[in-house]
């Protein structure tokens, strides 16, 4: 991250910072002292956090803080803060690799996500747990009894908001406005890369997910990656408002060529070539696709793209981003 970029848009960090003290998502700073046994040894300094499972008493300076999915470890690990225990998107495969290895490195397997092992949990004992019900609300009383547990609602699209969240409850709210901050200086400094607004808006770009077991996404708007197209300014094909959730839009492997764009950005999980890829990629549709004519498709790496969600991984997609449409305009 330059220098440049954290000393420009000054008044944008004026405006963070603001919001990220007044935030709905975040909770109060003021901390209590909350008794929990008799003698010093038994006196917590706490804070509370506002959740989608409304008011948490978190403590005031979180040790031992347990994650459960990829975005709240992405959150933790942007604001400097190493979990003892995370969940995987594959216990197999470890954590994504975007994630630099010394900052991983140590950090106990509680279980894929959606299945955490609530037993690891409890071992390690955290003075904190960070999820989402989306992926467990049906183990948040469960969670809750074996440390402070702060859910958002969901995740992917509203990302930036539940980062907020994460960072008020390990209380690093001045290191977030700085990741704010540099996040905006750094979508600002792709969108004059790629001409400034007006040439930003004119390129079409799309994301295409092959999905080893399930149909070809052809992602909408309303999600992580959509997020951080549409903050550098750029349009979106008209396919991606046809998204029935706005997230993406399945096709079979004869329509793949709905996602055409100026620039294609595609992706697989799991399998190349049992996710559809190479056939569809070596076919005579997908070449027949402007983009693909015109040189201007990219295989791009799908856990930084689609499963990071997070601050460090956008700034890797920011930087990807830049390179791969202004090496050919």
């Amino acid at each position: 991250m330059t220098i440049a970029r954290r000393r420009t848009l000054a008044t944008t960090a004026v405006v963070l910072a603001a919001a990220l003290g007044l935030s709905a998502c975040g909770g109060s700073d003021s901390g209590s002292d909350s008794d929990k046994g008799s003698g010093d040894s038994g006196k917590t300094d706490t804070r509370v956090v506002k959740t989608a499972n409304g008011d948490v008493e978190v403590p005031v300076n979180p040790e031992r803080v347990v994650v459960l999915d990829t975005a709240e470890l992405d959150s933790a690990i942007t604001l400097g803060v190493k979990p003892v225990g995370s969940t995987r998107s594959d216990v197999a495969s470890g954590f994504l690799k975007y994630l630099p290895e010394d900052k991983v490195a140590g950090i106990e397997n509680v279980g894929n996500i959606m299945a955490p092992n609530l037993e690891k949990i409890a071992a390690l004992k955290p003075d904190l747990i960070l999820g989402s019900n989306v992926r467990d609300k049906d183990r948040y009383d469960e969670l809750s009894e074996i440390a402070p547990t702060v859910f958002t609602e969901t995740t992917g699209a509203p990302w930036k908001e539940n980062f907020l969240v994460h960072a008020d409850a390990l209380n690093k709210k001045a290191e977030a406005e700085k990741v704010v901050t540099a996040y905006a200086e750094h979508t600002s400094e792709v969108n004059q890369a790629l001409g400034g607004p007006e040439a930003a808006k004119d390129l079409t770009v799309s994301v295409i997910r092959f999905v080893e077991g399930a149909d070809t996404r052809i992602y909408g708007k309303e999600n992580y990656i959509g997020t951080l197209l549409a903050d550098i300014g750029v349009s979106r094909p008209a396919i991606a408002d046809k998204a029935p959730d706005g997230f993406s839009l399945d096709v079979s492997p004869e329509k793949v060529d709905q996602g055409d764009a100026d620039v294609v950005f595609y992706t697989s999980y799991g399998d190349p070539a049992k996710s559809g890829e190479e056939k569809a990629v070596g076919g005579a549709l997908w070449k027949s696709m402007e983009a693909v004519k015109n040189g201007r498709a990219y295989r791009v790496d799908d856990e930084t793209w689609i499963q990071g969600i997070g601050y460090t991984a956008a700034e890797q997609i920011l930087d990807e981003m830049q390179k791969l449409i202004t090496a050919q305009s």
